[in-house]
């Protein structure tokens, strides 16, 4: 394998690493958020702090979902270039890769149990509270 192509596949490989450490941040963001969501709903016994988490939690989803289909186009275009598709010298365009779509990823197994967990926990809290 030439010194060209080793640097290429480098590329591609440090752009996969920052999507995966960019999914990782925003999963430790939304934790943090909705913990602070609760803070505030136990410091103030304000229901509405419940639900306010909502919104960040979807955004949230929706954010890590982008960088996880990222991540998935990038490993194709990785794939591809390991199997000696050599077609354009440095190429990094990802976007041709429309098999990993951004509602697969947002159904995925590592991103949507933890959303959906989030959400589904301050909705059940914020009922329980307005209940009893």
């Amino acid at each position: 394998m030439s010194p060209d192509k080793l640097k290429h596949l480098e590329f591609i490989q440090n752009v996969i690493t920052r999507m995966n450490s960019n999914s990782f941040t925003i999963k430790g963001w939304s934790i943090t958020i909705v913990s602070a969501f609760l803070a505030l709903y136990a410091s103030s016994k304000n229901i509405d702090f419940l639900l306010a988490g909502l919104p960040a939690i979807f955004v949230f989803w929706y954010l890590d979902s982008y960088y996880l289909t990222q991540e998935r186009r990038y490993r194709e275009l990785y794939n591809d270039k390991v199997k000696d598709n050599w077609v354009d010298d440095f190429d990094m365009n990802a976007s041709k890769y429309t098999t990993k779509t951004l509602i697969a990823s947002f159904c995925s197994q590592t991103i949507s149990p933890l959303y959906f967990g989030m959400a589904l926990f301050l909705v059940s809290l914020y009922f329980y509270v307005r209940c009893f």
